[in-house]
């Protein structure tokens, strides 16, 4: 009996189950794995999660295993206290409710930054004509759905994980009985229910999502969710899925040929334009010949804060901007727009874009404090450690930027630079899937560290996700906030790029003056108690690091410091060539210094060693093309936030003890 839509329990909570779904659903939850605590020695709150998936399966006849493996796929089981994800997804099942959601405006129609970032042709700030949304997509809103089909109240699903697994569960039998198949207690008769329920239209994405739910099955899995809440998952390495059950889905076959991606995710090719428009101009991005005229240095992490359809509206517009890759939240889904070889423009930053390949993340809520599924987590990882790998890009936070970390490339631009994907995206947790776990590589006192908050208890407060001042909701977090005196009671550490009056830093959500990241690394310039300073911007920063809940760890490197005859040397946002290297039909570009110093005895991790490079490339007949590359040689380095260089004349470098 279906509950009455004015009881807000969970109907998983007051029914009786049936007796021969728990006889045969296979015992997934029993053994512990991996030395986690069996269910039965948890206390009755820390089993509750566990337990719902017990009495969800049991009472949909889904096998708990494939309950746990899709959820796990969803939300890795958290359930983000009832907060929405960047696709509307509530929960550990992430039912999606977008219906109220919408963002006004796409990411790079917002503020002052010009994506392309070459000061050689005019700015481009694009406007997005944006499309209605009057009918979201069914993998938008599988919340109603789902409550209809358990009489719970959507409220209820939204904010109870309970009531959410059993919505989670309901969704599945659902899927199951729509492809003409009984209720199964072996979880290989599951597939093409699993392959549905991703939301996918096409054959590729969804058996790329249902292959990644049985692989975590087969795998096993247990972790402590954000609520305090142990789940195990018990492997089973033997399960082989019925996939055959895909072809009788009524999914459409992707146009993958032509894409630049690895086996194992679903990606289609839907090209960016190369067109002549309006008066001598172009869009929406460049023809070159990389990595054979230039080399691919970067992969730069962004958010799109827009629909997915407006999305692939806009990048196929030849009047706006562009970007390589955009990766759907709801099931991993990947659509490549331009060729690799070619120069996208959406960093803001023209040395950047020139050296880098763009990844657009799917994200539509205002509030940036929403989370990103695990499906998509698992694709951009899988997609951008196949990128590093043929292109030789290292994979640590030097390389591997997100939009926030890539510097304004004049004293001009850096004011307006975008701030995405933001201090809630989990570095920590997508350099795991990466293969490049950050750890210690030196001793506790050493003169390096690597920043290595625990994301789910580090907690930073942060405002403006709604409005100016207001604070955002208690979040998990990569972000490490930065004092200018071993007091959190103290200002906040100036960033005069930002802020030329010299007031401090603010908590704003979009301020990236006075915090570091999970990943980044920085030279020690002091320590006190419990507390750490680093270099940054010029300055001595303090962050709170105790040993007993450490928020970074030692780390092994090189560091650069001034020569010994330079009291200072300037900090730039690209790395130019000197003017003598330009060829006479080729106009030479300001080596232009940031508002930023780095003084004698400071001390700034190195990244890369290279010679000042520019792409000249202000015409649509790329016959007219040139790579300047000049004997001025530069060093990337970790200045604050964001990287930036330094002459190689200017400095030593010094290993980082």
């Amino acid at each position: 009996m279906r509950g009455s839509p004015t009881d807000r329990r969970p109907t998983v909570r007051r029914r009786r189950l049936r007796g021969t779904a728990v006889a045969a659903a296979p015992a997934v939850l029993v053994l512990p794995l991996l030395g986690a605590a069996p269910p039965e020695t948890q206390s009755s709150s820390s089993a509750r999660l566990q337990g719902a998936f017990a009495a969800a399966a049991a009472e949909y006849e889904v096998p708990r295993s494939v309950l746990l493996g899709v959820s796990y796929l969803q939300s890795r089981w958290d359930a983000h206290g009832g907060a929405p994800s960047v696709t509307g997804g509530y929960g550990p099942m992430h039912l999606t409710d977008a219906r109220t959601a919408l963002a006004e405006a796409p990411h790079h129609s917002e503020g002052t930054e010009d994506p392309r970032g070459d000061d050689s042709r005019p700015p481009l700030r694009p406007a997005a004509d944006l499309p209605e949304n009057t009918q979201l997509p069914p993998r938008l809103r599988t919340l109603p759905r789902a409550a209809e089909l358990t009489g719970l109240p959507a409220e209820t699903l939204r904010t109870d994980a309970e009531a959410n697994v059993a919505g989670g569960a309901a969704l599945l039998a659902a899927a199951q009985r729509e492809l003409g198949r009984e209720p199964s207690t072996d979880p290989a008769d599951w597939y093409g229910a699993v392959a549905r329920f991703s939301g996918a239209d096409d054959r590729a994405t969804a058996a790329a999502y249902a292959n990644e739910v049985f692989a975590v099955i087969r795998d096993g899995a247990h972790r402590v969710t954000d609520a305090g809440q142990r789940v195990t998952l018990a492997a089973e390495p033997r399960l082989a899925p019925d996939t055959g059950q895909l072809s009788r889905a009524g999914l459409r076959a992707a146009a993958a040929d032509g894409t630049e991606c690895p086996r194992t995710v679903s990606c289609e090719w839907i090209p960016a334009p190369y067109e002549e428009f309006g008066d001598e101009d172009y869009g929406n991005h460049d023809v070159a010949d990389r990595p054979a005229s230039q080399r691919i240095r970067y992969i730069v992490v962004h958010d799109t804060e827009a629909t997915w359809d407006t999305t692939l509206q806009l990048v196929q517009d030849p009047t706006y901007v562009s970007w390589h890759y955009s990766l759907r939240s709801t099931d991993g889904y990947i659509a490549q727009h331009v060729k690799n070889k070619d120069v996208a423009w959406h960093a803001g930053n023209w040395y950047v874009n020139a050296g880098s390949i763009g990844l657009e993340h799917e994200g539509f809520l205002a509030s940036p404090d929403a989370w990103y599924t695990e499906a998509m987590y698992r694709t951009s990882a899988r997609l951008v450690k196949y990128l590093a790998g043929k292109y030789r890009v290292p994979l640590d936070r030097r390389h591997i930027l997100g939009h926030d970390t890539v510097p304004g490339p004049t004293t001009a631009t850096v004011r307006g630079m975008h701030t995405d994907p933001g201090p809630y995206w989990d570095w920590r947790h997508y350099f795991e899937l990466l293969g490049r776990p950050f750890g210690p590589t030196a001793g506790r006192h050493a003169g390096l560290v690597t920043i290595l908050p625990d994301y789910a208890d580090n907690r930073p407060e942060f405002t403006g996700c709604v409005s100016g001042g207001q604070s955002c909701a208690v979040h998990g977090s990569s972000a490490v906030r930065l004092y200018s005196e071993p007091d959190s009671a103290s200002p906040l550490i100036k960033d005069i790029g930002l802020r030329p009056d010299g007031s401090p830093s603010t908590t704003d959500v979009n301020d990236v003056g006075s915090r570091v990241s999970t990943g980044q690394q920085y030279a020690v310039a002091e320590r006190r108690g419990a507390w750490t300073a680093i270099w940054y911007l010029g300055q001595e920063a303090w962050f709170h690091n105790p040993a007993e809940q450490p928020t970074a760890v030692g780390a092994a490197g090189l560091v650069v410091t001034p020569r010994k005859d330079l009291a200072e040397v300037p900090v730039y946002g690209r790395a130019y060539p000197e003017k003598e290297a330009y060829p006479a039909d080729v106009p030479a570009q300001a080596v232009s210094p940031l508002p930023y110093k780095v003084l004698q005895g400071q001390r700034y991790v190195v990244g890369d060693r290279l010679k000042g490079e520019y792409y000249y490339a202000v015409s649509f007949d790329p016959s007219g093309h040139t790579v300047v590359t000049g004997e001025d040689v530069y060093y990337e380095i970790q200045y604050g936030h964001r990287v930036a260089f330094v002459r190689a004349a200017d400095v030593r470098v010094l290993p980082g003890v």
